[in-house]
């Protein structure tokens, strides 16, 4: 097997476990045989892990993802968060394989960002599917709400001064402000497991074409409304936000406020991410919205 995509390449690279990539034909072959496996192409559109088609011996089609050895925490994060769910609203764990770095999981169909879908839909089909995952899921060992606001905002601190202040300091203090809320917010006996990176490129239609199932769980113990800021980053300068934020709490029986201010956090730390990263225009985009955000919250020019 040759044909490991660029995007995997360069971010082993990257990463500075090239050398793995040599062994990764080795490891899908005894993962074939140990699973009773018939494999196929490597799949495209990741950029962490090979994803490769298989065939089970029942004729069931199937996919092995392979992560790197830089991201095996990630795996493991994973691999629990899917556990749980047992294939409500996320893809179905059929095995799996921790020294490995390995999963057998169901194959899904097209990605929703491929299928020009109306963005209310898009919404829709996202909310449905973060709410089947949705319960509680304590002592997991799963990063908390708490914990990873603190961590957004330490990286949006750094990420804006290494960027030389791309955007009004007023900007990150209402994101700063925004993430206090959410920490004292935190409820244990409220608190959820949350998939934590909803969006369309996360979200694949089923094979029958029914529904869509998420992908690539972080795997959080938050308020269900962290999810929902998550859409509220992506479609930058499409809508009114708070419009946005009204129509998600209706669709899912949650708090407008919280997915307001969990959508900024998201949207400032994503913006200044993809920024170091040059994925432009949708960066500029996403501060653009930020600083429209924090007008209206304060209710005065930053």
């Amino acid at each position: 097997m040759t044909d490991i995509p660029p995007e995997v390449r360069n971010a082993a690279r990257v990463a500075g476990v090239e050398d793995w990539l040599d062994d990764v034909p080795a490891i899908v072959e005894s993962l074939a045989h140990d699973w009773s496996l018939t494999t196929g192409a490597v799949m495209r559109g990741g950029t962490e892990a090979i994803v490769v088609e298989a065939t089970r011996t029942d004729g069931s089609p199937a996919v092995i993802k392979l992560y790197s050895p830089a991201r095996a925490d990630a795996m493991a994060s994973e691999a629990t968060v899917l556990r749980l769910v047992a294939g409500d609203g996320c893809v179905r764990l059929l095995d799996d394989d921790v020294p490995r770095r390995a999963m057998l999981l169901e194959r899904l169909g097209p990605m929703m960002s491929e299928l020009g879908l109306p963005r209310g839909e898009r919404h829709r089909q996202l909310c449905d599917a973060a709410r089947q995952l949705w319960r509680p899921a304590a002592d997991t060992g799963l990063m908390t709400g708490v914990e990873k606001a603190r961590w957004l905002v330490e990286h949006i601190e750094r990420w804006w001064e290494e960027l030389d202040r791309p955007c009004p300091r007023a900007t990150i203090d209402h994101a700063v402000a925004c993430a206090a809320r959410r920490v004292a917010a935190h409820d244990d006996r409220r608190a959820r497991l949350v998939h934590g990176d909803v969006h369309q490129w996360n979200a694949l239609q089923t094979l029958d074409g029914s529904a869509f199932k998420l992908v690539d769980p972080d795997g959080l113990i938050a308020e269900p409304e962290y999810d929902l800021g998550v859409i509220m980053r992506e479609d930058p300068g499409e809508d009114d936000l708070r419009q946005r934020a009204n129509t998600l709490a209706a669709l899912t029986g949650t708090d407008a406020q919280a997915i307001w201010e969990w959508g900024q956090i998201e949207r400032v730390s994503t913006a200044l991410l993809g920024t170091l990263e040059g994925l432009q225009p949708g960066s500029r985009l996403m501060l653009d919205d930020a600083n429209r955000c924090a007008i209206s919250d304060r209710g005065s020019d930053v």
